[in-house]
């Protein structure tokens, strides 16, 4: 996983990188727009961490937007979360995680992209997990490969 703010020592870490998947951490919004219309990677790995976030009354401020949805999905980059950092947060910091990650299914499944999960223990539950959260049965089938 690269995790690093600066997009050039990203982008030489795609470059020498030879596992595969190679995840890339979601930074800022101008960030994830930079690598993903780099695209030489396979998932942006997006954490629904609560802190510096000025939500809307009707929409969650997720870091995700149609924009990049749409060019995740001309790239071929799949959206990730993960689901090992969503488990030591408290009740209140986990429900509105959750509502983060049911806004971006929803954009996902609108652009068609393919959905990520990563740390999930059991393989059933995540799929569950996704269905509940609104994810079609389409993105479930590639979510936990």
């Amino acid at each position: 996983m690269i995790n690093n703010p600066n997009i050039e020592q990203v982008k030489i870490l795609i470059k020498r990188t030879v596992e595969k998947p190679i995840i890339v951490k979601a930074q800022d919004e101008s960030f994830n727009r930079k690598i993903l219309e780099y695209g030489r990677f396979n998932i942006l790995l997006f954490f629904q961490e609560n802190k510096n976030r000025k939500d809307k009354p009707k929409q969650l401020d997720s870091s995700l937007n149609h924009i990049l949805a749409e060019i995740s999905k001309k790239n071929n980059v799949s959206i990730g979360f993960d689901l090992g950092q969503l488990r030591n947060l408290d009740k209140k910091e986990k429900a509105l995680s959750l509502a983060r990650i049911k806004q971006d299914i929803k954009l996902c499944r609108k652009a068609k992209v393919k959905i990520s999960l990563i740390n999930c223990k059991d393989k059933i539950s995540a799929l569950n997990l996704l269905l509940s959260l609104g994810a079609s049965t389409q993105q479930t089938k590639g979510a936990t490969n």
